[in-house]
C-alpha cells in the first residue's frame, strides 16, 4: 500500500492582514513538516481572507497579496501545499488555489463556480475558471477544487477528471448556520462515493464581521466513510494517512497534467426548509459560534474590552454570558441603567449575574435626565403619542450614556437584541438598537432562552439567575408593560418569521401550517414596514441561513404587497 500523509490547516485568516495571514500560514507548514506531512491543505483565499470584498477592487491590493504568495511559497520547501489567494490576467481577478511543491509555485487553479446567493458575492469581483489538473504528489494522484465547486455535481468531463485522481482536495470558507455541518458532512459522502476519491476538506475557522466560520475539516474515504475530522470553532491542523493501492514507484515529484472542464450542474441550495427544532448539539455549536464571532470581531477591530447594557432579562443576560466566553471576565463590563419604570428584581437579576460572571457591574439611574427631558419636549404637538415619545426617549438616554462610557474607555458597546425583535422593529432606533456589535441579532427570542439553559447547564453553579427564566419578557419603559401586550407570544412569532424571512412563504402558506390568518398579517406587515430600522443596526454573527444584512437586501422604499395567495 502507498501512504499519503495529508494536513488539513485549518486556521483564523483575518481580512486585509496580508503579513498575519503569511506568518500564521508558515507557522502551520512548519509543524506539518515536522510531522512529516507530504500535502498541506489551506482555506479559501488564505492570504487575504475571506471574505475580502471590495478590498478586491484595489489593484494594488491584489498586487499586494501576489507578493505575499511569493513570501509563502519561498517557506514551504521540502512539502507540497495547497494555499489561496487572488489570481490575475489580462481577464480579470480570481479566487485561485496555488500548488507550491519544495518553496515554487507549480501551478495555479481557478474555483469555477462563484457562489452569488445569500452572504456571497463572487461574481462582483472573479472570473470563473474552466480547466482542471491532475497532480501526482508522492506517487499518488490529486485534483483542487474550491468551495463551491464540490456541492455541484459533475458532467461527463468533470467525471473523468475525478477518474483520473485518488484524491479531491478543497479548500474553502465556508460559514457557520445552524445543521451546515450536518448539511457539508452528507454532501461531501456522497461526492466521495460517486467519484471514489478521497476527498480532503480543509475550511477555515473563526470570525468575520457579521460571518463565523466553524472549521470542522473533514476527510472522507471513497466509500463515502468520515474518517477524521478536526475540531469546531478551534485552529487545529488535522493530520492523517490516506492508505491507497500500490502503483508505479517512478511517479515522484509534482507533475501537472491539464484536462479542460466545461461548466458544471448545479444543485441549487433550497431556503425552503421545514421548520425544524434544533438539537442540543446544534444548540452548543450555535453557543460556540456566537463566542467566536464575537471575540474575533472584538480583537480584530482592535478593541479589548466590551460594555453591555444589563437590563436583568434574558437578551442581555445571554449576550454577557457570551461575552464573558470570548472575552474574559476582565473585558467585560456590565452597566444597569433604571429608570422610573425598572423592577427591584430586574436589577437584582443584573447585580447576580454579574457577579456569578465575575465582571465590573456600575449602576446608572436615569431619572435625572428622564424627568429633564421629559419637561423640554412638553408641547400639544406630542399629545396622544406620549408613551411611544417616553418609552424611546428612556432607550436613547441609555444609549447615550452607554456610549459615553464606550467613547471615554475605548469599550466596544455590544446591543442586545435578538433576531424576533429585529424582524418586527420592536426596538428603538438610536436606542437598544445602537452600539458597535450586535452579538445576537441573528436569534430568536425562543433560542435565546434554549442558549441560556446550555450556558447554565455547563456549570456546577448556572450564572443566569431562574427568575431571569421566569419573568415574562418586558421592556419595562411603561407600568405593567409586557413584550406579548404588542407581540404575539414568541412561540407563535418565531414560527412565523421563520416561514416569512428564511422560507418566503406567503401569508396563506404560512397560515395553512395552521397560524391565525389575522395574526400571520400582522406579524409580516411588522416586517416589512421595519426594514429601515435593520438597515442602520449594527452588524451581527449570522447563524441561519437567511440572516438579516448580507443574506437579506430588500429596498425600504417598497410598495409591493402581495395579494393573498
Amino acid at each position: 500500500m502507498r501512504q499519503l500523509r495529508v494536513g488539513l490547516a485549518q486556521i483564523n485568516t483575518t481580512v486585509g492582514d496580508l503579513e498575519g495571514n503569511v506568518k500564521k500560514s508558515l507557522d502551520y507548514i512548519d509543524q506539518a513538516r515536522k510531522q512529516a506531512v507530504d500535502l498541506v491543505i489551506f482555506p479559501e483565499l488564505t492570504i487575504t481572507g475571506y471574505p475580502p470584498e471590495d478590498l478586491l477592487l484595489r489593484h494594488y491590493f491584489v498586487a499586494d497579496n501576489l507578493t505575499a504568495l511569493g513570501r509563502l511559497a519561498s517557506g514551504c520547501d521540502g512539502i507540497t501545499a495547497a494555499v489561496g489567494f487572488v489570481d490575475r490576467n489580462n481577464e480579470g481577478i480570481y479566487n485561485a488555489a496555488a500548488i507550491i511543491h519544495d518553496g515554487k509555485p507549480i501551478d495555479v487553479y481557478y474555483k469555477q463556480e462563484l457562489p452569488n446567493h445569500g452572504v456571497f458575492d463572487e461574481k462582483r469581483y472573479f472570473q470563473a475558471g474552466s480547466a482542471c489538473q491532475v497532480y501526482i504528489v508522492c506517487g499518488t494522484k490529486i485534483c483542487i477544487s474550491v468551495c463551491e465547486d464540490i456541492w455541484h455535481t459533475g458532467d461527463p468531463i468533470r467525471d473523468k477528471v475525478q477518474a483520473s485522481a485518488e484524491v479531491v482536495v478543497c479548500l474553502n470558507a465556508s460559514p457557520y448556520h445552524i445543521g451546515k455541518q450536518r448539511e457539508r458532512e452528507e454532501m461531501l459522502r456522497g461526492r466521495a462515493r460517486d467519484y471514489s476519491v478521497f476527498i480532503c476538506y480543509a475550511n477555515q475557522v473563526g470570525g468575520q464581521d457579521e460571518l463565523v466560520f466553524d472549521g470542522g475539516s473533514m476527510i472522507l474515504s471513497p466509500e463515502g466513510k468520515l474518517i477524521s475530522r478536526a475540531a469546531l470553532f478551534q485552529e487545529e491542523l488535522l493530520v492523517h494517512d490516506l492508505k491507497l493501492p500500490d502503483t508505479d514507484p517512478t511517479m515522484d515529484g509534482i507533475i501537472a497534467t491539464q484536462i479542460s472542464a466545461q461548466p458544471l450542474l448545479v444543485e441549487k441550495p433550497t431556503l425552503d426548509t421545514p421548520l425544524v427544532e434544533p438539537t442540543p448539539d446544534e444548540i452548543a455549536e450555535v453557543y460556540s459560534a456566537l463566542v467566536a464571532g464575537t471575540g474575533d470581531y472584538v480583537h480584530k477591530t482592535g478593541f479589548q474590552k466590551a460594555v453591555i447594557a444589563l437590563s436583568g432579562g434574558i437578551d442581555s443576560s445571554l449576550t454577557a454570558c457570551v461575552a464573558v466566553d470570548a472575552l474574559k471576565p476582565g473585558n467585560v463590563v456590565g452597566v444597569a441603567m433604571p429608570s422610573r419604570y425598572s423592577s427591584e428584581g430586574s436589577l437584582e437579576n443584573a447585580r447576580l449575574l454579574a457577579q456569578a460572571l465575575s465582571i465590573e457591574f456600575v449602576v446608572i439611574p436615569i431619572e435625572p435626565a428622564h424627568a429633564t427631558l421629559l419637561k423640554m419636549i412638553d408641547n400639544p404637538q406630542n399629545e396622544g403619542y406620549e408613551n411611544t415619545v417616553e418609552e424611546n426617549l428612556q432607550a436613547r438616554i441609555r444609549n447615550n450614556l452607554i456610549m459615553a462610557l464606550s467613547n471615554r474607555s475605548e469599550w466596544l458597546v455590544l446591543t442586545t437584541g435578538n433576531k424576533s425583535e429585529m424582524a418586527v422593529g420592536y426596538s428603538t432606533l438610536y436606542g437598544d438598537m445602537s452600539g458597535g456589535f450586535a452579538v445576537i441579532k441573528d436569534v430568536a427570542k425562543t433560542l435565546v432562552y434554549k442558549l441560556c439553559r446550555y450556558r447554565n447547564s455547563r456549570d456546577d453553579l448556572p450564572v443566569i439567575p431562574e427568575a431571569v427564566f421566569e419573568t415574562p419578557p418586558s421592556a419595562e419603559l411603561k407600568p405593567g408593560q409586557l413584550d406579548q401586550d404588542t407581540l404575539p407570544p414568541y412561540e407563535i412569532l418565531d414560527p412565523i418569521l421563520e416561514a416569512y424571512i428564511e422560507n418566503h412563504k406567503s401569508n396563506d402558506e404560512i397560515a395553512a401550517i395552521g397560524y391565525d390568518q389575522a395574526t400571520v398579517r400582522k406579524v409580516i406587515s411588522m416586517v416589512d414596514r421595519n426594514e429601515y430600522k435593520r438597515r442602520q443596526a449594527p452588524p451581527g454573527i449570522k447563524i441561519t441561513p437567511r440572516a438579516f444584512g448580507r443574506d437579506r437586501r430588500l429596498p425600504i422604499a417598497n410598495h409591493y404587497r402581495p395579494a393573498a395567495r
